[in-house]
Formats: C-alpha cells, structure tokens, sequence
C-alpha cells in the first residue's frame, strides 16, 4: 500500500531550486500553488496518448513537446507556448517523470520566458517493479487531476 506523503510536515518542498540553462527546478506543490494565485500557466508537454490514457491536469495548457508514434517534434511549439504564456507569467513545464520537461524549460527560456521544471513530473519515476505513480509526482501528492 501507498502512503501519501502529508505536504504539511514537508515545508522545504516550497521554494526554487537552482537549474542551468532555465529560471529552476520546483516541486509539483510549488508549481501548483504558482497557478492557483495566477503567477504561472502549467504547460502539459506530454503527448496527447499520455494525456488520454495516464490522465491530465484540467486547466493546464496541453502542448505537446513530441508526438506519438515517433516521437516527432511538435512544430507548432513555440508559436503555441508564446501565445498561451502572458507578460509577466511564470511558465512551469510538466512531463511524465520531470526529464522532458527540462527540455522544454529551456526551450522556453530561449523564448525570452520565464520557465520552470516541475520536478517528478505527472507520474514520477519507476519503482523497484518498474511501475510509475508511487514514487513522486502530480498524481501521488494529491493535486489536482482527470482521467478519461
């Protein structure tokens, strides 16, 4: 069985971590308590399979950084981000388990944004039976969530 980890007795996963090459690393805490006071848009870089059978964010900006099948990248990226990103907003990248989204933070800081990683992603990292959702991530600490 799962335990939920209780976000109250955890006050250092608030907070900035330092990264190279984007404005830093946040937990998915951060991330979310960044959109809900309206100081960031979320942007769901998964594609659109992982959205459809894992499960999203509602009210996240789903933009695709590479699409199934092939893993092709999406040329309309940066087109749709600028548009979707207000002056003076934050932008927090969302991935699966927190590796893509680095990508795209960066990316993003290129185009002139203010990018963060949201660290453990949707699912978080594999466990010991290489099953994902029980190490970290937006699903497991409790935030918002959907599935289809």
């Amino acid at each position: 069985m799962t335990t939920k980890p209780d976000s109250t007795m955890e006050p250092q996963r608030q907070g900035v971590r330092p990264a190279e090459g984007y404005a830093g690393d946040v937990t998915p805490e951060q991330a979310a308590a960044w959109v809900a006071q309206g100081e960031a848009v979320l942007v769901d870089v998964r594609s659109d399979a992982e959205r459809e059978w894992v499960g999203f964010v509602p009210g996240a900006l789903n933009l695709a950084w590479k699409q199934w099948p092939g893993m092709a990248m999406n040329p309309g990226f940066d087109e749709a981000l600028r548009a979707a990103v207000p002056a003076g907003k934050k932008v927090v990248m969302l991935c699966r388990s927190g590796v893509r989204s680095i990508s795209t933070a960066r990316r993003a800081t290129e185009l002139g944004l203010e990018a963060y990683n949201v660290l453990e992603g949707f699912e978080g990292d594999a466990d010991g039976e290489g099953h994902r959702g029980n190490k970290g991530g937006w699903r497991y600490r409790g935030l918002p969530w959907k599935q289809n």
